[in-house]
């Protein structure tokens, strides 16, 4: 675990005092979010409030001690909801009778159920963290997971759309038919423009876009913070809702950039219905998400000859590894290096 307790020792009741409060709240927020999570893609078993003791104790010590964002421990609790009840570990003390191959059936069944890889892997995050966390705390006798290892065999490239299809998506937004086109239009051009998670375009505030240098000041994960460029036709787009359309969305006076209906910010779920409904639109049969617009944004940089550490710092990535996977999509420029450097070629 990234995050240790000073002292391990310690009975769970004692380590437990000083997190009841932030517990408390945290379980009150993740309650409000799966009364409204219908819909999302990773609520298709509708397992989130299958939360245990332990678990909810874990959650505390994630909140309070290691700082992690809501989304991470929302992603963390569905997980090992899931897990909790493919086990059926419903009480304290079985979870000293979980065996190492049951963690294995779990992720094979996430996989087989339509999960990605990069869900999967975070499952065992989720649950290597959870059984480091029992055996400090002395609820098993030993960490069952710390010889498993990531399913990197299980590898997908990503999907990704080509420039044909892009274009019919950010055209996608009618004033005929819809009541916030050019906030629609801005938010996509954005997500293509910027290769931002669709929860940092959520959390974007006014003052986040510096329209006159063409920059976008992004905060992703672990509250890291870097700086997008933005081309011309998403500022442009940008620059039309600015002036038309937010002006009428600002009631309450709100600092983010994209606002719903009543005023308020308009949340990463929002936006994720959002760009299906125009993908449908658009006429685009394969599977579409924010994420699709972020590694497409990624792949045609490089096909365009970007240089890959330049890529890896626009999406944030700490592991060039990560960045690297984008290399193989883009099956031209593979192609392209080979002819020219290979003697053979």
């Amino acid at each position: 675990m990234s995050c240790r307790r000073r002292n391990r020792n310690l009975p769970l009741k004692k380590t437990t005092v000083n997190r009841k409060c932030v517990g408390a709240a945290l379980r009150g927020a993740l309650s409000d979010f799966s009364s409204s999570a219908a819909g999302r893609p990773d609520d298709a078993i509708g397992v989130l409030q299958t939360a245990t003791k332990p678990i909810d104790a874990f959650l505390d010590y994630l909140t309070v001690e290691c700082g992690l964002s809501v989304n991470t421990i929302q992603a963390y609790q569905r997980d090992l909801g899931r897990f909790a009840s493919f086990v059926e570990a419903d009480e304290d003390d079985q979870w000293r009778k979980v065996r190492p191959d049951e963690v294995i059936d779990f992720l094979m069944a996430e996989k087989s159920r339509g999960c990605v890889v990069a869900t999967v892997s975070r499952a065992l995050v989720a649950i290597r963290m959870f059984f480091r966390f029992l055996a400090g705390e002395g609820l098993t006798e030993r960490d069952i997971t710390e010889h498993l290892e990531s399913p990197r065999l299980w590898q997908n490239l990503p999907e990704v759309l080509d420039r044909k299809a892009v274009d019919r998506l950010l055209a996608a937004p009618d004033p005929k038919h819809d009541r916030w086109p050019l906030r629609d239009k801005a938010i996509l051009e954005m997500l293509y423009a910027t290769g931002a998670r669709a929860s940092e375009v959520a959390d974007l505030a006014t003052e986040s876009v510096n329209t006159q240098v063409g920059f976008v000041r992004c905060i992703g994960k672990g509250r890291k913070e870097r700086i997008v460029p933005v081309g011309r036709q998403a500022l442009e787009a940008l620059a039309a809702y600015l002036e038309t359309e937010r002006p009428t969305l600002n009631k309450r006076g709100e600092a983010f950039l994209f606002l719903t209906h009543t005023g308020r910010r308009l949340g990463r779920e929002s936006i994720w219905r959002l760009v299906k409904k125009y993908v449908v639109r658009a006429g685009i049969s394969t599977r579409v998400s924010p994420h699709t617009l972020r590694h497409s944004f990624a792949t045609h940089l490089l096909e365009g000859g970007a240089d890959l550490r330049a890529v890896q710092e626009m999406l944030g990535h700490v592991d060039i590894g990560t960045t690297q996977v984008y290399t193989h999509v883009d099956q031209s420029r593979l192609k392209a290096i080979h002819k020219k450097y290979h003697p053979r070629a």
